[in-house]
């Protein structure tokens, strides 16, 4: 996924909430998970929206990195530019190779103390891991880590980490401005205008909210959710939150049935295959939206399209099942549905970020200090 994803987090609960300090106090339609329970992007460190990190870490009392490294940036031109669009806190690392083409790790890696890697980087198993015997850090300009990372990795006591944290902010602000369109029936309109259906049948949309006491619901408290969170609250709306990490967390169920936005910000994992099904859309009610800008592997694409045939609900959804979408594939001839291309992450500003994330993380391996972003072996299975 360029995307959305968030890259992405965990499962179940609801409830609403009052409202956090400095966002509006957001009408009481439910009953309200307390905001403590709710992990806020400003106050997590792994969730912060749009996290504080150097451009390069500190060192040595001349302000330099300790010692300088080798470090070998496997990422296509075009992404490189706009993860690393000031390339010299990168060059400053010390000596960097870049790599055009994943293809050509092979032959690169071999000296090789830190691996910079983007998407479609090949699994990192014994043979490409046995040519380069000093590799001490991967590090990953995306979120997840899953299709690339083996356990030789750590095994070899080669550490890994992640700039998903310079991506949230930007997923969560597609999946509001997703929300706010549901709301506010923008595809439809959208989509009737372009399909030169009458100007007095357009206006016939159906009834249309606002986001001030609305009552959202959020599937996930991961660092993208917890981002969306602060934004959807910041507007004053009443949000519940499913997750199995929160004490307070409330039936998934219970959540689907009283939420008129149900936004998706879950990981993929085993567990959460479809954690949307038949049974769960059919709980929404009449009217009410789903946002998907995290996995489609979340939600059952055939039961939720089943679902929008009927026109009963609306979605917006960034993941789909078969990438790139097919031409022909119904979903994009339904008014009620609104599709972007996997995209959410790709913002400059959260790109840069990205590589930020990165820079800092070498320059402090290089310190001898701890990573920020460090992904264990423990964790990859609580990850998307």
């Amino acid at each position: 996924m360029t995307g959305s994803a968030d890259p992405a987090p965990p499962a179940p609960a609801t409830d609403p909430a009052p409202p956090v300090p400095a966002a509006p106090p957001a009408p009481a339609t439910d009953p309200a998970l307390p905001a403590s329970a709710v992990p806020s992007a400003s106050t997590a460190p792994e969730g912060a929206a749009v996290p504080p990190v150097p451009a390069a870490a500190p060192a040595s009392p001349g302000g330099e990195v300790a010692r300088p490294l080798r470090v070998l940036v496997s990422v296509p031109p075009g992404l490189r530019g706009q993860f690393f669009p000031d390339p010299a806190p990168l060059l400053a690392l010390g000596e960097v190779t870049f790599l055009d083409d994943h293809r050509d790790l092979p032959g690169a890696l071999p000296g090789a103390e830190v691996l910079v890697t983007s998407w479609g980087v090949p699994p990192l198993g014994a043979a490409l891991l046995d040519l380069a015997p000093q590799l001490r850090l991967v590090a990953h300009t995306g979120a997840s880590v899953k299709p690339f990372v083996t356990g030789e990795l750590w095994a070899r006591g080669i550490r890994v980490t992640q700039a998903g944290a310079g991506m949230a902010r930007s997923v969560a602000e597609v999946a509001l401005a997703f929300t706010m369109a549901l709301l506010h029936q923008v595809h439809r309109f959208d989509h009737a205008l372009r399909g030169a259906v009458p100007w007095a049948e357009a206006e016939r949309a159906p009834l249309r909210h606002e986001i001030l006491g609305c009552p959202i619901g959020v599937i996930g408290a991961s660092r993208t959710g917890r981002a969306y969170i602060d934004l959807v609250r910041a507007l004053g709306a009443d949000v519940r939150v499913a997750d199995p990490y929160l004490e307070d967390a409330v039936g998934l169920d219970e959540l689907l049935a009283t939420s008129r936005i149900v936004a998706v910000h879950a990981p993929a994992l085993p567990e959460t295959r479809h954690l949307l099904g038949a049974r769960e859309l059919a709980l929404m009610p009449d009217g009410s939206g789903l946002v998907n800008t995290a996995r489609s592997w979340l939600v059952d694409e055939a039961a939720l399209l089943a679902e929008l045939r009927t026109g009963r609900l609306d979605a917006a959804i960034d993941v789909f099942d078969e990438e790139p979408l097919p031409v022909d594939h119904p979903l994009r001839s339904l008014p009620n549905a609104l599709l972007t291309p996997h995209q959410a992450a790709g913002t400059a500003q959260g790109r840069r970020r990205q590589g930020e994330v990165v820079v800092a993380e070498i320059a402090r391996l290089a310190a001898g200090l701890p990573l920020e972003h460090a992904v264990t072996e423990e964790m990859l299975g609580r990850m998307g």
